[in-house]
């Protein structure tokens, strides 16, 4: 009985093995194999027959007749002379080799410096030793403004009964920032420099780097700092830090008992010292707060081994509702370190993403433009299919297979590739700067990273066979009898690869020119919106040292120099939110009204004068004429109207218990407070029985600036001796908000460019593959008397159509995903029409300024020269 083994083998053998012989030894192999089906079974048969078949294969066969192996494919002799011919290929043909390597340098550039930023965004805090155990403890309130609402804040009590009270929980650190302390040592004092106050475990949870001092232990003592090597040169100079003394507002000392490493740019700590908890304690300013219902302060845990994270959310949940007595109050749930970075946007008390919208906005970026510059090598491989086909003819007539043929072309694109890749990492280091400044980062190239390398090779073998591989086995298919024999056609078909690789390119550049001007128009739309205030000169002072002991003194001799118009204070910066709360109650209100979030703002008298604000009704704060604002409120027209009050002067708010009652004594007209890209807040400013951390000035207009200034510089130092006057412009602070919308403006603006240019790069490709198709037809057309202009348009048009198939197929696609950012901003414009006019200007423009070269050369050829016989 004849058996037969694996067909996937035997096609294997036939494929792969030399041709010469592969009758004789397939014919052998069968005789074997039904000897073994005899023997040992089939099963053991085809394993054995597979074996022998996996042997024979080339590179692995060798000659019987020589020691030495033949040379196949992949033999060292082959390769050489792939390289040589790949070398000489190169010289050839300059021109398109220069654009080759130039479209796939910029294209592999461009990659990589998005790749470095990728890799930078996913791996924030992963550094940590215990990061798979570490977690944030979240608040949730369960229904506000209708729906859950998640806080990354808790309680101040809440971290130390967890660690009591829970065996799951090794350690906790709460975490409270402060930029108000002066810091002085060896003489030099430095203010606003950004620091955390942490409970001892924090570098049991967190592996920041120390370059000295004692693991774990740095922060025991109650007069203990951690500083980092920045502030260590700051404070010390040369001079080791460890163990050495610095002042805390000129009251405190402190002993220097560990200098971390600065911090990497993948953290979302932000910290230059680490002060113990009980200095908290210590200062008594109200910073320690030992209410279950006051929420203002981050909490991270580290969870024991192996513990059950979804029980241990269950058992924490109503924590805060079973000390504080009340079941109204927040409950708690644990999010993971690994989310915290690009998963921080919550909906109904859910993660719903975050920065992992851009990460992933921005990888599909990088892939369009590494497709797009691979595109292009394609293209203009192809495009010299016609001289390429004679030598392919000839070296298969001279017996060369299809696989050395791919092999040869193969080289040719690693080559390329890797020419390319030296250009681009070239263009990475120069580049590198600029890009950290633009993204407002430190990214750097990890060159003694031996993985950075294995990468590095990875990135260039995969981009080689991305763009090698479509030209190698079109080239390599060429039949030579049909090329000798006149045969060979060049395809005149409506729709090529070719052509449809172009559309391909356009696509993503057009996505990416619609992108930018979307972003665009909405930050136009946001800085052109009514702010409500007036933030020409306009300044703000943190309060620090004597500043609130002395503001009445301060704004006295501020309004009586000239230097301010007006003076106030405030529980914050004009530009950021106030609290969020809920609760407040006052008569009419619907029961859904009660658990409608506020803002809660709180202003001294002159606040509507100093901001600028517009006063509809009633009148400001003011405590010196009226004693009893201390319980006064304005409102904005958002919360009249949330409160549905036709007459709001006179009307009274309460506190959700009724112990509190504040009068309303005014109205102003609603002003941007957080994001502009937000809806205004229902909004209550409380006087002055509130609490204050900063103070706004009105420069006096009649004097300049500087003059204004240095008056009040010399009045702090007068008031503040000990502390620097640290001020800022609100109309500066105010730009800042539109630095993220900007840098995604710029850096899609920047990759746009890109992919225009390296799609150019491609259309000019293929006009030169057109022109060297219809050289004859052109020349005919000439000698029937047809002029250049008509030429030109004979050969452009048929890229104009390309560009607008392109616009067709883009603009929808752009639409959507342009429409889908913008619902994440309350206050947002529309993806207007004219977007898509002047894209499709561009698009076309570029795409004429592109070809146009091409199509003048080859319409004023001589027609003698063209249609000359060869």
């Amino acid at each position: 009985m004849q058996h037969t083994p694996p067909r996937w083998v035997r096609t294997l053998l036939k494929w792969w093995a030399d041709p010469n012989t592969s009758e004789e030894v397939e014919g052998d192999l069968l005789e074997l194999y039904n000897y073994w089906v005899a023997t040992f079974g089939q099963r053991s048969a085809n394993w054995k027959y597979t074996l022998n078949v996996l042997k024979l294969l080339r590179p692995f066969a060798k000659d019987k007749r020589s020691q030495y192996p033949r040379t196949y494919l992949y033999s060292p002799t082959m390769i050489r002379n792939y390289f040589k011919i790949a070398w000489r290929n190169l010289v050839a043909g300059k021109g398109i080799s220069f654009i080759n390597i130039t479209g796939l340098a910029i294209g592999m550039a461009g990659t990589c410096l998005i790749a470095l930023w990728l890799q930078n965004e996913v791996s924030f805090d992963t550094f940590h030793t215990n990061k798979d155990r570490i977690y944030q403890v979240y608040g949730l309130a369960a229904n506000v403004d209708g729906e859950a609402y998640a806080i990354p804040v808790t309680s101040q009590p809440l971290g130390p009964t967890l660690k009591k009270e829970y065996p799951e929980v090794e350690a906790f650190a709460r975490v409270k920032g402060t930029n108000s302390f002066l810091i002085t040592a060896n003489d030099k004092s430095i203010s606003g420099v950004e620091g955390n106050i942490v409970d001892p475990d924090f570098f049991q949870l967190f592996s920041f780097p120390l370059l000295q001092g004692g693991e774990m232990k740095q922060l025991v003592h109650p007069n203990s700092i951690v500083i980092t090597e920045k502030l260590a040169k700051k404070l010390f100079g040369t001079e080791e830090a460890l163990n050495k003394t610095l002042k805390i507002d000129e009251s405190d000392n402190f002993t220097v008992t560990g200098v971390l490493k600065d911090l990497p740019s993948n953290t979302d700590f932000h910290f230059e010292y680490l002060l113990p908890w009980d200095y908290l304690k210590k200062r008594g300013d109200g910073s320690i707060n030992e209410s279950w219902l006051s929420n203002n302060t981050p909490t991270y845990l580290l969870l024991k081994p192996n513990t059950n994270v979804a029980a241990f959310d269950a058992k924490i949940k109503d924590l805060t509702r079973r000390n504080a007595g009340r079941n109204d109050v927040w409950t708690h749930f644990v999010f993971p370190l690994d989310r915290w970075h690009l998963y921080d946007e919550f909906k109904n008390g859910q993660s719903v993403g975050g920065r992992i919208e851009m990460v992933r906005m921005f990888g599909l970026i990088a892939a369009f433009i590494l497709l797009i510059a691979c595109i292009n090598f394609m293209n203009l491989s192809t495009a010299r299919s016609e001289k390429r086909a004679k030598e392919v003819g000839i070296r298969k007539a001279a017996g060369a297979g299809k696989g050395l043929l791919v092999g040869q072309f193969m080289m040719e694109a690693f080559m390329t590739a890797g020419i390319a890749g030296l250009l681009a990492l070239l263009v990475v280091q120069l580049a590198l700067p600029s890009f950290n400044t633009l993204i407002n980062t430190e990214l750097i190239i990890p060159y003694s990273n031996v993985s950075y390398w294995v990468w590095v090779l990875a990135f260039l073998v995969f981009t080689s066979l991305l763009a090698g591989s479509y030209p190698a086995f079109y080239l390599s298919s060429f039949n030579p009898i049909g090329i000798f024999k006149k045969q060979f056609k060049k395809s005149q078909a409506a729709v090529s690869p070719r052509k449809l690789l172009v559309v391909t390119q356009f696509t993503f550049a057009i996505l990416l020119i619609i992108s930018t001007l979307v972003v665009r128009n909405q930050i136009q739309h946001a800085q052109n919106r009514a702010m409500g205030y007036s933030k020409n000169n306009l300044i703000h002072v943190p309060f620090v040292g004597d500043i609130d002991k002395n503001y009445a003194l301060l704004k006295q001799e501020l309004l009586r120099s000239g230097s301010a118009a007006s003076v106030t204070k405030t529980m914050n910066r004009l530009t950021e939110s106030g609290s969020r709360t809920w609760g407040l109650r006052w008569a009419g209100e619907a029961p859904k009204d009660t658990n409608t979030a506020l803002t809660l703002f709180s202003a001294d008298a002159d606040f509507v004068k100093t901001a600028g604000l517009q006063l509809i009704e009633g009148r400001d704060i003011d405590i010196t004429k009226y004693p009893t604002d201390s319980f006064s409120v304005l409102l904005n027209e958002t919360a009249v109207k949330l409160m549905g009050f036709q007459n709001p002067i006179g009307q009274l708010l309460f506190s959700k218990s009724g112990k509190t009652q504040w009068k309303v004594v005014g109205v102003v007209k609603d002003y941007l407070t957080g994001s502009p890209y937000e809806d205004i807040p229902p909004t209550v400013i409380e006087g002055p029985g509130a609490w204050f951390n900063t103070m706004h000035i009105k420069l006096n207009p009649n004097h300049t600036t500087a003059d204004n200034l240095a008056t009040i510089e010399q009045i702090f130092k007068k008031f503040n001796a000990a502390y620097p006057f640290d001020y800022q412009f609100i109309d500066q602070e105010y730009a800042s908000q539109f630095e993220n919308e900007q840098r995604l403006k710029t850096l899609s603006g920047l990759f746009a460019v890109l992919a225009i240019f390296i799609s150019c790069l491609g259309l000019f490709g293929l006009a030169s593959f057109v022109a060297e198709q219809r050289t004859k037809e052109i020349g005919i057309r000439k000698v029937l008397g047809a002029s250049v202009p008509n030429l030109w348009g004979l050969l452009s048009k048929e890229f104009i159509g390309l560009v607008m198939v392109s616009l067709i197929i883009a603009s929808p696609v752009a639409y959507y995903f342009a429409n889908g950012w913008l619902q994440q901003y309350s206050y947002r414009t529309e993806v207007s029409w004219w977007i898509f006019v002047v894209t499709a200007i561009l698009a076309v423009g570029i795409a004429l300024l592109t070809v146009s070269y091409q199509a003048i050369k080859a319409a004023t050829v001589n027609p003698v020269k063209s249609l000359k016989s060869e």
